[in-house]
């Protein structure tokens, strides 16, 4: 792997070139950003996945959504279709991509939209009947084109010491300085118990800029859901898995699956794994793959687990039969801020209510 990344740091060197031109042009707005009259947050990152958009995105449509009229607006990553769409039933992951889907199948008094170009898109938006009264963007941080009211970078927190590379070597998108675009960062996925000398301590490191507020997150694992409805088996409680020592067969193609992994482990030494790509559309090929993983897992005590996205493209209706005999189940998970919640929601509320 690091000769790999040495033969790839010249191209790294090139790429980020390119951006910190690309960034100095639009600082000094001799390239276009476009803004509009109306709140837009935008919530993203430095680096490729993993850090926790979505779930992000969800604690903010929870928080407006009963006293604003919300719509999201994703790139629709791994879609097969192009252009501007405001999802309408039926829809699949397909059609809009699995984040897109997941906001979609959970919030039906919000409004969901996909869309490359996020100038347009909004301008699209902007133009239908019972238009929304704020927009969330989600995994925009680097989309110069577009200038959002309040940015929020999510950085996660096992890699605040870690030294990264930039693309393709690395996983940075930009170089750390762009951090400085952010109104709110945000340390994801830190640990549940945050004692403050830790705090102070990953503050000092990400040196946040005089006009930028940090806060710390952290997920909040739910309870074992069905994927889909049928004959693979009666769902009982997390705690009922675990406490008779099921094996747990861990299936996931997400950025970053280590917390969810992480998560299981702590509760059972029977975890077996089997990882897809991030985003990965789930083929008859691959539901046979892991019926014969699961298959072979001698203990006749065993499940199916994977993660609530990954749960979305495991419903395409051309797979259904398939996943349907399974035993599988989605853990859900939220985001919870670590003392600050009532300071991150004043914020977030007043940006609103001011715009």
């Amino acid at each position: 792997m690091q000769n790999l990344r040495l033969l790839l740091w010249p191209f790294s060197l090139i790429y980020g070139l390119v951006i910190a031109v690309r960034n100095f042009l639009f600082d000094r707005a001799i390239l276009k950003s476009t803004s509009f009259r109306i709140p837009i947050i935008s919530v993203g990152n430095l680096s490729t996945g993993g850090t926790g958009k979505t779930p992000h995105v969800e604690y903010l449509i929870r928080l407006l959504k009963n006293s604003k009229k919300v719509c999201t607006l994703s790139r629709g990553y791994g879609r097969m279709t192009r252009g501007f769409m405001l999802v309408n039933s039926p829809a699949t992951t397909a059609m809009i991509g699995d984040e897109p889907m997941q906001y979609y199948s959970k919030y039906k008094d919000i409004q969901v939209a996909v869309g490359e170009d996020r100038v347009s898109a909004i301008e699209h938006i902007l133009r239908i009947p019972s238009a929304p009264e704020v927009i969330l963007m989600d995994d925009a941080y680097q989309h110069r084109k577009l200038k959002p009211g309040l940015s929020i970078l999510l950085i996660e927190y096992e890699n605040v010491f870690k030294q990264d590379f930039l693309l393709p070597a690395g996983n940075l998108r930009e170089w750390y300085a762009g951090r400085k675009r952010a109104d709110i960062i945000v340390i994801s996925k830190s640990p549940s118990i945050l004692v403050p000398i830790e705090r102070k301590r990953v503050i000092e490191e990400i040196k946040p800029y005089p006009h930028q507020q940090v806060f710390f997150s952290y997920y909040r694992y739910g309870d074992f859901n069905k994927v889909i409805g049928g004959d693979g088996g009666m769902l009982m409680s997390a705690k009922y898995y675990m406490d008779k020592r099921f094996t747990i067969l861990m299936v996931t193609g997400i950025a970053n699956p280590s917390g969810i992994m992480e998560y299981l482990r702590r509760h059972t030494d029977k975890l077996e794994t089997l990882i897809f790509p991030d985003h990965h559309e789930f083929s008859e090929k691959d539901i046979r793959k892991i019926q014969e993983t699961y298959d072979n897992i001698a203990n006749a005590s065993k499940i199916i687990v994977t993660t609530e996205k990954d749960a979305m493209r495991l419903r395409n209706p051309e797979i259904n039969s398939l996943v349907n005999h399974l035993p599988i189940f989605y853990i859900p998970i939220e985001v919870v801020f670590h003392q600050d919640e009532e300071k991150v929601n004043k914020l977030i509320l007043d940006y609103v209510r001011k715009n």
